[in-house]
């Protein structure tokens, strides 16, 4: 008996790796995530039993109890099962507890690694988590823990330099907003990406002090990720102004030099 994690990408179903697609095409069934886009089913045979096990946030959905069982059902039934997960499977997507749970009932594993929205959709948003001379290092964090809460690692990211990427966070926005401001980080560059790299994604940029209202206006929505620091502003500014960012960056870093 096979279980086998697919990280369907984030969200362009172009964007899934060619290891992923040959193993739909083989796939006898699939149990696959709302974020998945539904196109990658036509990659698997016609007689492929197709079964929608996804998690949104505020929406009724499969418990990951009920999604481990169904693992092992259907491994036991066809001999094998494809788990097809939005972006990777192992960057907030629980597939190493998929794989610890399959495991325990004499199951083994294949992983194929998936692009992770973190960075692709503020690639495709025109945001380069880092730059020279503007950010050295970027920090990944969901919005929501297990518990429901915010994660206490943005307290920490938002007191360093680094780009802060937060998935999963919009419902939180007003809690995030107030740790920066507490900071006294108002000015510091903000993005939202809605739907990131799908045709119908949205891009609002503003700053700490103002993002709030501005996601209000725009009506944003999840699926959402929000990028904090210098360059989640470099789409919105000119060359020269991007330069100038730049210089002062390298300054500041020439001084704790």
């Amino acid at each position: 008996m096979k279980l086998t994690l697919i990280g369907a990408g984030p969200g362009d179903p172009d964007l899934i790796t060619l290891k992923g697609i040959k193993a739909l095409q083989k796939a006898r069934v699939v149990l696959y995530d709302s974020l998945a886009h539904p196109s990658l089913l036509d990659y698997c045979p016609e007689d492929c039993v197709k079964i929608l096990v996804g998690k949104r946030f505020g929406k009724t959905s499969c418990g990951q109890d009920d999604i481990n069982d169904l693992i092992v059902e259907k491994a036991r039934q066809y001999g094998e099962v494809v788990r097809l997960k939005g972006g990777d499977s192992f960057i907030f997507g629980r597939g190493y507890e998929e794989i610890l749970f399959a495991a325990e009932h004499g199951i083994e594993s294949e992983v194929i690694p998936g692009i992770s929205s973190s960075y692709a959709a503020p690639a495709l948003a025109g945001i380069p988590l880092t730059s020279r001379g503007m950010s050295e290092s970027f920090w990944v964090i969901t919005g929501t823990t297990k518990h429901h809460e915010l994660s206490k690692d943005v307290q920490l990211a938002a007191q360093s330099t680094a780009t802060v990427v937060i998935l999963m966070g919009l419902h939180k926005l007003q809690e995030i907003v107030s740790i920066y401001s507490q900071l006294g980080k108002f000015d510091e560059s903000i993005s939202i990406i809605q739907n990131g790299t799908l045709e119908n994604q949205k891009v609002v940029t503003g700053k700490i002090g103002n993002i709030v209202p501005l996601s209000q206006v725009s009506e944003m929505a999840s699926p959402a990720i929000i990028v904090i620091g210098k360059v989640a502003a470099l789409p919105d500014l000119s060359y020269g102004k991007v330069r100038e960012l730049m210089q002062d960056s390298q300054s500041v870093n020439g001084l704790a030099n």
